[in-house]
């Protein structure tokens, strides 16, 4: 996305087992009304729901092909799926096209069961139930748990307000800082990699929701809060910023575990680590 490349999500009446490339929507340009054709975009698949299993997904795409579902009943009956099935779908927000936001799709999830025989392809005739729509956080941990990542808000985001009064920058606007300043940031660990041949040095990534700090921690550093950054999913960082030939790092003196702050989000994210 921060490449202008539009990712969109998951959606029983749209996505495959596999990502896919879509073709993007013709933007026209005013006064000439010609149509401008942009890159093609993502479409997230369905082997991105968590616990959805591929023979069900499978099914899914079959039955669209004779008509699209035209309600989350529909879809249980055509396509033969359970209850857990359908919860798995809910889960991830995939059935937003057919029972609008998440709460919904969940609760008609829940309510759906199995019929007996003589009634399994009738169809139960019943008032709907209009919930609320959850808050932007909840959505986010939802997305996490369900799909493991987020098209809604950075969770830095969600954050950013507090992490600003404790003195914390984000990735954009560090890019302004000169050599040699004192500089804290703080972000969700992606990469952490320590090279044989860095010498003991370990260097971490840490995403926010305008880009990437790249820290590095020297081996005195590492030694001392060793724990916190082999352990920590949301890092702050205290040190000097340093931007030499272009690159830009934030040297590591002090470093500290935020992971608390995400809340339930922090069984959720993780990083990839290469030692």
């Amino acid at each position: 996305r921060r490449h202008g490349v539009e990712v969109r999500a998951v959606d029983v009446l749209q996505s495959a087992w596999d990502c896919a490339l879509e073709q993007p929507q013709e933007q026209y340009s005013a006064p000439n009304g010609w149509a401008l054709q942009t890159q093609p975009a993502i479409r997230l698949g369905l082997r991105m729901v968590s616990g959805l299993q591929k023979e069900v997904a499978e099914r899914i795409c079959a039955a669209r092909e004779n008509g699209p579902f035209t309600s989350t009943q529909d879809l249980a009956l055509r396509c033969g799926l359970d209850a857990g099935d359908l919860k798995a779908l809910a889960s991830a927000d995939a059935l937003i096209s057919l029972s609008g936001h998440r709460r919904q799709q969940v609760w008609q999830a829940s309510a759906l069961r199995a019929q007996p025989p003589l009634l399994r392809q009738a169809y139960a005739a019943e008032e709907d139930l209009d919930l609320p729509e959850a808050a932007e956080g909840e959505e986010v941990v939802w997305d996490y748990a369900a799909l493991g990542l987020s098209l809604r808000s950075h969770p830095l985001a969600l954050l950013r307000p507090r992490l600003a009064r404790l003195g914390y920058r984000n990735a954009q606007e560090l890019r302004a800082w000169r050599s040699g300043q004192s500089a804290q940031a703080c972000g969700l660990v992606t990469v952490r990699q320590r090279p044989q041949t860095a010498k003991g040095v370990l260097f971490i990534s840490l995403e926010d929701e305008s880009g990437s700090v790249q820290v590095i921690v020297w081996p005195d550093v590492y030694a001392a809060f060793r724990r916190t950054i082999l352990v920590a999913r949301l890092l702050a960082v205290q040190g000097q910023w340093q931007f030499e030939n272009g690159v830009r790092n934030l040297i590591a003196r002090r470093v500290q575990d935020l992971t608390p702050l995400l809340g339930r989000l922090g069984k959720d994210v993780g990083s990839r680590d290469f030692h």
